[in-house]
């Protein structure tokens, strides 16, 4: 049986834009902001780590989405 397959995110965001990553799982979902592209359809971004540090690493840009709208928008 062939499964459909989850429709692609067309959104490309440019360096400096806050967005929501989702991760392996959907429970691994979190604010990053972008840095730069890297190669493959991947994005050089970076969020807040465990110690409260900074932390940069490479996603796939289809698990990047656009932040929902705030409170104060």
């Amino acid at each position: 049986m062939h499964m459909p397959q989850a429709k692609k995110s067309s959104w490309s965001p440019n360096p400096g834009v806050v967005a929501t990553y989702i991760g392996r799982n959907r429970n691994a979902v979190r604010n990053v902001r972008v840095i730069a592209e890297a190669v493959a359809g991947r994005m050089v971004v970076e969020a807040i780590g465990k110690n409260g540090v900074p932390v940069r690493f490479t996603v796939k840009q289809e698990n990047l989405r656009p932040l929902q709208p705030g409170l104060f928008d």
